[in-house]
């Protein structure tokens, strides 16, 4: 692996480069937090060979979406049920809108 590998990766979302302190520390919560988000199944962080607990920036604004929720009173289990639904709707507003682009691309008068 070159060191342009190695730096190519923390541009990805999905790569985990954050041990469970680090992530902690950015999210400015503990570590308990992290562990009972992986609890709910919210967040699985990875592991590294030995065993600790590595985190992606993707799963960072996942878990700080829920900390919102549960600063503002929100019960963490259905705090992580709410981010999993808005997850869910995201997803099915982008592929709604390919669907759309994909029809207006085959049928461009029906879009006028």
């Amino acid at each position: 692996m070159t060191a342009d590998d190695t730096f190519g990766r923390l541009d990805d979302d999905d790569y985990p480069a954050y041990t469970m302190g680090r992530a902690a520390e950015l999210l400015g919560t503990t570590p308990a937090f992290l562990r009972a988000l992986g609890e709910a199944r919210l967040i699985t962080p990875l592991r590294s060979e030995g065993g600790h607990r590595r985190y992606s920036r993707y799963q960072l604004r996942i878990a700080a979406r829920a900390r919102e929720l549960v600063d503002r009173g929100t019960p963490i289990e259905a705090a992580c049920r709410i981010v999993v639904l808005e997850d869910q709707l995201e997803e099915a507003q982008r592929i709604n809108a390919e669907y759309r682009r994909a029809a207006e691309s085959a049928n461009p008068t029906a879009a006028a």
